[in-house]
């Protein structure tokens, strides 16, 4: 099996020591968006033992102009994220173990979904979310790389407990609501997304294959269109900040209690919606109550509700997914209304 990855090993940043350390290492993948998309496929490629992919979406039309796993069939399916990676990840490398997990990552299940894993990879579309896998990280000692875009223009930086400042160091507190540019305001392109992925597994890569001396220590940004590449250093922030996480080990976001129940997607008009106390809900018979409302399709993974100005998405830990608006309140009004809290 060595064969397959012979060009990786040949390259003297990683050898054969480091493809063996590679083959050994179980990554998770923190949603599988533009950035999920290639980081799990190149990280597939190289030869991780195991790939845990989180993703809370499934997959529509204005994904497939740069979520490079996805095609038309796995819409028609209605498919999940998640699972079709899986499927097309399979058939990239079948001796890599791909996890699909259709979930949001949250504090109720972190440490169930990220247990026993040797690196994270975000591909998140919200801060939340990252202060939640910075908070995971620096409590358990794990790395993670973030990653961000928007427009044509790109972040990623490098988080190893101990040793770089973590994302609180960098930013204190959450973006003001509002206040963050998104794809809905911005629009993406997807050579964007492509770059910043590759420089994230391109620094997993070093990670796994214990080269940590070569490891990027700055917070590097990218605007292709604008022809920019900067590195800002922020290695001194570690020593110059008293961080509520790194230094003052505070892990407010790990608690429960910090978890919202209704969040806006990034680039979807879409509001999404976590049940109160969780919820196991039988999809056939939700279905057959809801037909007499809308159009409903389902499957084993999701039921999609359609009215006349909203589509509801339903999944059967009782999440929802709510488009046609980016009003919560609205959003709720619907769960409420037809599904129930």
């Amino acid at each position: 099996m060595l064969d397959r990855y012979a060009r990786q090993a040949l390259f003297s940043g990683i050898g054969s020591k480091g493809q063996a350390a590679i083959m050994e290492k179980t990554v998770a993948l923190v949603g599988c968006g533009a950035l999920g998309c290639t980081s799990a496929n190149l990280l597939v490629r190289s030869g991780v033992k195991r790939l845990r992919i989180i993703d809370r979406d499934y997959i529509e039309e204005s994904n497939l102009q740069r979520q490079l796993l996805f095609d038309e069939e796995d819409i028609a399916q209605n498919l999940p994220k998640s699972v079709a990676a899986q499927r097309k990840l399979q058939k990239i490398n079948s001796h890599v173990v791909v996890d699909a997990t259709v979930a949001d990552l949250n504090p109720s299940n972190i440490e169930t979904l990220l247990e026993d894993v040797h690196l994270i990879i975000d591909g998140v579309d919200n801060f939340e979310t990252r202060f939640l896998i910075n908070d995971y990280s620096v409590k358990q000692g794990i790395p993670w790389i973030y990653g961000a875009c928007v427009g044509s223009r790109g972040v990623t930086m490098n988080v190893i407990p101990q040793r770089t400042p973590c994302l609180r160091c960098v930013l204190e507190n959450l973006p003001p609501v509002g206040t963050t540019e998104t794809c809905d305001t911005e629009g993406i392109i997807a050579p964007i997304a492509n770059l910043i992925a590759s420089l994230q597994i391109a620094e997993a890569l070093k990670i796994l294959s214990n080269n940590l001396d070569a490891l990027n220590t700055g917070l590097l940004t990218v605007d292709l269109w604008q022809n920019k590449m900067t590195r800002i250093d922020v290695k001194g922030l570690c020593e110059n900040t008293d961080c509520i996480t790194c230094k003052r080990r505070s892990f407010e976001f790990l608690s429960r209690d910090k978890t919202s129940l209704s969040t806006i997607l990034c680039g979807r008009g879409s509001v999404q919606i976590l049940h109160p106390n969780g919820a196991k809900l039988d999809l056939a018979n939700l279905a057959g109550r809801l037909k007499r409302v809308g159009g409903v399709t389902y499957n084993s993974f999701l039921l999609r509700l359609k009215l006349e100005k909203y589509e509801l998405a339903v999944f059967p830990d009782g999440r929802s997914i709510i488009s046609g608006t980016n009003d919560p309140a609205i959003a709720k009004g619907l769960y409420a209304k037809y599904i129930g809290m």
